[in-house]
């Protein structure tokens, strides 16, 4: 909504039942027609996603009295990261649950509601906004203002309207000021992500006893976990200083349907909030794109390393030297019952821009996204031979290595017989087939392998080729059906091959760096450089004392050590071949118990 040059007409925005709609200065005639006008600047590169990051604080101006537990909540200061959305019209977008502490009354029926205006939130709160860098320029203002109606937000129970929580920017004005490092903000509104909170009230089931916001999950989760798909649309209208800052640069961003499993990708935000925003503020960390989800994938899951207080903070691919954002910072850290996850939830840019195109009634702060194709990797191609094997209750991962042989570990057959296989590639088409055991080391057996034969070929499927050494150090991926399992297809991670333990001059055992989870055993590790299958994930580790889970610390058997018997088996149909696996050394089987050679026995810690 922009206000005319010279003239004192301002565009307003008016809540209604199905939203908000925008409407010309004085009341709306019950069958007037209305017409928008909408100045898009031209997009220019964005060059550095550290210059459109930002660090938001909530706090009341004043000490609250209050001893209720409600009222408790709110002494102190919550942050969280955020985003420049759109520096010249000074708009930030954060995560929205940074701000429910601060809500006027207890959160009742929140889902049903499409959005939160002002009114809803105490009068005394106070919205902090830190951004990168001070510096002085000359740019235009904006104009805009907020009808006080808050009844699409507010039914008739709750708060009444708020009329002094009204964002008023004056006319479009331009002059010389001083760059202000921290700026006061002023809310616009809060809102969900409807495709978001679809796909995770879809897979984050209560029974899988997830917990999120903290590293410690014995420690207080604040808010409920559907409070993670609100978000919070921010103005701050004594920053006169994004040209500056960010110069003429508009955000681009990606579409998200066009987002691959694999796909490098950037995050920016900072750790901890706003504490030592010296040292922690607009941090970077790389990873993949891990998994995808829901509709126009509304959910994406990386591996990029992100802390608490990162929530709220941009992910970006890059592409030809420039960064488009893909999406906001939800959760940093989650467990799963009591198994760290260890990687970042994120949702979808393209899917948040639509939620509040709804809510505005088709205005749009961007036009359609700068970049709808990243490209292709090779990964693509290795997802199909990532094998679902699923077993009386019990499921896990395995991969395909000839047209009819699937290996896997022995645990994930639960002693079954038979297993059901399910193959899904990154185009989402899934082929479902049966499939016998014919082999599986007994428990005495150092390793933990199994082999499954499938009742049809698999033609369609490329086979992996197979390595003949290992590279320390080298880049690598794990695909397996973790942390999500059956409900969104495999996952990856990448990491790279930390360590090659040898014995007698024969690799018997590998580590990488990735992120392994429950579900994963038996999934494939493929070298990141050249696709050759370089083993087969056996588990990751937990400490005997604490309970905590390792997900970057995983041990995997070599495939040179299986594929001679493999290769053996598909000349002669002989299950006489594999028995070579039962045997091995006392000193091999000690190192595969993780309990080391040492003169005196000692029970190890994982």
């Amino acid at each position: 909504p922009l206000q005319t040059p010279g003239s004192d007409e301002v565009l307003q925005w008016s809540s209604a039942s199905c939203g908000i709609a925008l409407c010309s200065k004085g009341p709306i005639a019950s069958c007037g027609i209305f017409a928008v006008l909408h100045c898009r600047p031209q997009l220019c590169a964005m060059i550095s996603p550290e210059r459109c990051s930002c660090i938001v604080s909530a706090s009341l101006v004043k000490e609250v009295k209050e001893t209720s537990a409600a009222e408790s909540q709110r002494d102190g200061s919550w942050g969280c990261s955020g985003l420049l959305l759109h520096p010249r019209r000074r708009l930030v977008l954060c995560h929205g649950q940074t701000f429910f502490p601060f809500l006027r009354r207890p959160k009742r029926n929140l889902g049903r509601r499409p959005f939160l205006l002002p009114g809803a939130f105490h009068s005394d709160l106070q919205i902090q906004v830190q951004f990168p860098g001070t510096s002085s320029s000359t740019q235009p203002e904006l104009a805009m203002s907020l009808a006080s109606n808050d009844t699409g937000a507010l039914n008739s129970e709750s708060e009444p309207p708020n009329l002094d929580c009204r964002p008023r920017l004056s006319s479009l004005t331009s002059g010389q000021a001083e760059a202000k490092r921290s700026s006061p903000a002023e809310m616009l509104m809060v809102f969900p992500c409807q495709e978001f909170g679809d796909i995770f009230r879809t897979l984050f089931s209560k029974s899988d006893k997830w917990y999120f916001y903290s590293e410690d999950k014995d420690q207080e989760v604040h808010g409920e976990p559907l409070d993670l798909v609100w978000f919070a649309l921010l103005w701050c209208p004594g920053w006169v200083d994004g040209g500056s800052v960010c110069g003429e640069e508009a955000l681009r961003y990606v579409r998200s349907e066009s987002l691959s499993k694999g796909q490098p990708l950037f995050s920016c935000a900072s750790p901890f909030a706003s504490f030592c925003s010296e040292i922690f503020m607009n941090t970077l960390s790389q990873g993949i794109v891990s998994n995808l989800a829901g509709e126009r994938n509304a959910l994406i899951l990386t591996d990029a390393r992100c802390l608490p207080g990162t929530e709220g903070g941009g992910v970006y691919i890059r592409s030809q030297d420039l960064y488009y954002l893909a999406g906001l910072i939800v959760a940093p850290l989650c467990w799963k019952a009591n198994d760290w996850v260890g990687l970042t939830l994120v949702c979808s840019i393209t899917c948040i821009l639509e939620t509040m195109r709804r809510i505005l009634n088709g205005f749009e702060i961007f036009g359609p996204p700068t970049l709808t194709a990243p490209g292709s990797h090779g990964l693509t191609r290795l997802l199909g031979t990532a094998a679902l094997l699923e077993s009386n209750r019990v499921w896990g991962s395995g991969v395909i290595v000839s047209p009819r042989l699937i290996i896997t570990c022995r645990h994930v057959l639960d002693r079954a017989p038979s297993v059901r296989v399910k193959i899904q590639s990154d185009s989402n088409s899934c082929l479902a087939l049966k499939g016998r055991v014919v082999f599986a080391t007994k428990e005495t057996s150092p390793y933990d392998v199994a082999v499954v034969e499938l009742d049809e070929d698999l033609s369609s499927i490329e086979i992996p080729t197979i390595a003949s050494d290992f590279k320390t150090g080298e880049d690598v991926y794990v695909i397996g059906y973790g942390v999500f399992g059956r409900a969104c297809g495999p996952s990856v991670t990448a990491g790279i091959l930390s360590a090659v333990i040898t014995m007698e001059e024969r690799p018997v055992m590998l580590q990488t760096t990735c992120a392994v989870h429950a579900g994963a055993s038996g999934g494939p590790i493929f070298s990141t450089s050249s696709g050759e299958l370089l083993g087969i994930v056996s588990s990751n580790a937990r400490n005997n004392n604490g309970g905590a889970t390792y997900p970057h610390l995983n041990f995997s058997l070599p495939i040179t050590v299986l594929w001679p018997v493999l290769s053996a088996y598909n000349q002669t149909r002989d299950v006489a071949v594999f028995e070579g696996l039962n045997r091995g050394s006392k000193h091999l089987r000690a190192l595969w118990r993780l309990q080391g050679s040492t003169s005196v026995p000692q029970r190890s810690k994982l």
